[in-house]
Order: C-alpha cells, then structure tokens, then sequence
C-alpha cells in the first residue's frame, strides 16, 4: 500500500472536505482518505493511481496536483 498526498485547491468549509473525500473513497484502490482543509491536501493510502485521485477531485469540482 502506498501513500499519495495531494494539494487541494478550492475548498473553504466543512462540506467542501466532505465532497473531496466522498470523491477520493469512491475511486477503486483507496484503502483510506484523510482530507485537511487548513492544510488543503488530502493524503491517501492504497493502490490508485495518482491520475484517477487527480480526476476524482477535480469531478468533485476542485482542483489537484500532486504535493
């Protein structure tokens, strides 16, 4: 299991960390998803492709890169 931690822009409150991490959990490999908005990264364990973590948030409608 690897750990991937992203830089998430676009987020501002409570929801915006639930809807990232709803998006981060449904992508097939992610074991686990820990979204920080303070910090505004996401950390997460499995096997998923960057890639895919990348798509998922940016469908949740916020942007990501690799941190």
């Amino acid at each position: 299991m690897s750990t991937t931690t992203l830089r998430i822009t676009g987020m501002t409150c409570g929801h915006c960390v639930a809807a990232v991490t709803k998006a981060l959990q449904g992508v097939p490999g992610v074991e686990s998803a820990q979204v920080n908005l303070e910090r505004a990264e996401g950390v997460i364990k499995g096997s998923a492709p960057a890639e895919q973590l990348i798509k998922a948030v940016e469908g949740a409608g916020y942007h990501a890169k690799v941190a």
